[in-house]
């Protein structure tokens, strides 16, 4: 769901009793799927909520120059625009430490949502 204008993966929901004036609420914890960062928020039962569509893809690392990633899908179109990840903390040099150079495969997963893209995960491929 979206709060404050962010993606998020709700963690947990709790419901108050209706009140003196009508409502029941809804309290939302989530967790930024982007930074990790936990938020909140309170909702009226009977209000409705934003979702936001989320869009996981496939990529082979081709180039890491500086922070920045040149990546490539199965049908052979490259993406530039990426920079290694900043959340969490370890993972660009997991990732820089994986690819060593050139000499390993690396397919990382993309994760968009409402116009930002982030690489989430890695994994190495046996070239064997």
């Amino acid at each position: 769901m979206m709060i404050k204008g962010k993606p998020c993966k709700v963690l947990s929901i709790s419901v108050s009793k209706t009140g003196k004036h009508g409502h029941a609420k809804c309290n939302f914890l989530a967790v930024d799927i982007f930074t990790g960062k936990k938020l909140e928020d309170m909702v009226p039962s009977t209000h409705g909520t934003t979702v936001p569509i989320v869009n996981r893809s496939e990529w082979e690392i081709i180039d890491i120059d500086g922070d920045e990633l040149t990546l490539m899908d199965e049908g052979g179109n490259q993406k530039t625009d990426l920079n290694l990840p900043t959340y969490p903390d370890t993972l660009a040099d997991e990732i820089r430490d994986a690819w060593n150079g050139g000499e390993n495969s690396v397919m990382v997963t993309v994760q968009g949502a409402v116009g930002i893209e982030q690489v989430i995960s890695y994994k190495k491929e046996n070239n064997a």
